[in-house]
């Protein structure tokens, strides 16, 4: 009987385990279409050229209007860029919403790296309010040595918004957002100047900051990008 008891707890933990496991082993890996998570600028470019499209969808009815700025945008592999979703809360109450992502072709999800953007982070978007949304990214230069993606010339980042049921209170608001854009923006400034595509060496000094509200941005502590 304590055989069978001690088996029973284990198996209840590895089901509660299983999920966060399972994420982390995605963003790793790439499997599933999930995109892996970058801990650094891009440093070398190469000519190869992708096109990269962007897709926006809201998961059910609840109020908002989620799309893309541009729909796609052509860039190099190893290339920093900036793309921008905007989103817009069309009801007359407060609402709480947070993104997932993934990206198709599925075999290319381990090669499109995201250095942040706003996905599993909950964004409160006051009644009325239009807010933009940056997502900073790069396709890693190692996907043109990889045969199976010779012929890939089309990526697509695709986010669905979902409704948060019971939000924290610490979902990020208009004043997080634009410290957030604003850093994002000066990173993709900084990282695509000559000095720094040259070198190989990675950028060190590219590291979390605080928002205006003295708080650390949460998607780099808990490294979601």
């Amino acid at each position: 009987m304590l055989s069978l008891s001690v088996t029973a707890l284990a198996m209840l933990g590895l089901g509660f385990a299983s999920k966060p496991l399972y994420d982390a082993f995605c963003r790793v890996t790439g499997f599933g279409g999930t995109t892996r998570v970058a801990e650094n600028i891009s440093t070398e470019t190469l000519e190869r050229q992708i096109k990269v499209r962007f897709d926006a969808n809201v998961a059910g009815d609840f109020g908002w209007t989620f799309k893309p700025d541009d729909v796609a945008m052509t860039v190099k592999l190893g290339q920093n860029a900036l793309a921008y979703y905007t989103a817009r809360n069309d009801t007359d109450t407060a609402i709480v919403g947070t993104a997932s992502y993934n990206v198709t072709p599925i075999k290319a999800a381990p090669y499109f790296s995201k250095i942040e953007c706003f996905c599993f982070t909950e964004q409160r978007l006051e009644p009325g309010e239009q807010v933009s949304m940056p997502v900073l990214f790069f396709v890693d230069p190692e996907m043109n040595n990889d045969g199976r993606l010779d012929e890939v010339k089309t990526i697509t980042l695709s986010y669905t918004f979902h409704r948060v049921e019971n939000p924290s209170a610490d979902a990020n608001t208009t004043i997080q957002r634009q410290a957030q854009k604003k850093k994002l923006e000066a990173i993709e400034l900084k990282a695509n100047t000559p000095q720094t595509i040259k070198t190989k060496t990675p950028i060190t000094d590219v590291v979390p900051v605080t928002d205006a509200t003295g708080r650390k941005d949460k998607q780099d502590t808990q490294g979601r990008g």
